[in-house]
């Protein structure tokens, strides 16, 4: 449980941080109060998310049931979390909010080519919450999956303890 709170608590800050780092322009608390208002959701969103996926791989992890495999848990997550808050930063920039996201978005289209950029500037905001439905998906799989395992654990517990019998 400490590590699932933890892994919230770092994602949560992290994100602040990135926001009062790239904000220049504004005071940490103005910046902050915007990026809350706007990306509430997926600000606390992601931060409950990933808690709850780190306690579910360790809860997993201390019964001796692997869920996934080694990595494959971490970069599902870990692509999607950070391709999400990438737009969601986008958003913050017309109110004044990540204002250095302003070079990165002023090279995309030499990256991207225009149309691809305007797509990704335009929809941001409905990016950022697809980003968070596929974290929110993925830790609703690892939990049932977890879940699936116990219940078959048990259920070979059970048949060992009557073959003993």
């Amino acid at each position: 449980m400490k590590r699932g709170l933890a892994a919230g608590f770092i994602s949560l800050i992290t994100y602040l941080f990135v926001v009062i780092i790239t904000t220049p322009n504004l005071t940490a608390l103005t910046a902050l109060n915007a990026a809350i208002k706007v990306n509430g959701i997926i600000v606390f969103g992601f931060a409950i998310a990933i808690g709850f996926q780190v306690y579910v791989s360790n809860y997993g992890k201390s019964l001796g049931c692997n869920i996934f495999g080694q990595r494959k848990g971490i970069v599902g997550t870990s692509s999607s979390t950070a391709l999400s808050s990438f737009f969601s930063f986008f958003s913050l920039v017309p109110l004044g909010c990540c204002g250095s996201w302003l070079l990165i978005l002023s090279l995309l289209p030499s990256v991207f080519g225009s149309t691809f950029s305007v797509i990704l500037i335009q929809y941001s905001k409905p990016l950022s919450y697809l980003g968070l439905i596929i974290v929110i998906g993925y830790t609703t799989f690892a939990a049932i999956k977890l879940r699936q395992k116990l219940k078959s654990m048990e259920i070979s517990e059970d048949q060992r303890k009557i073959s003993f019998m």
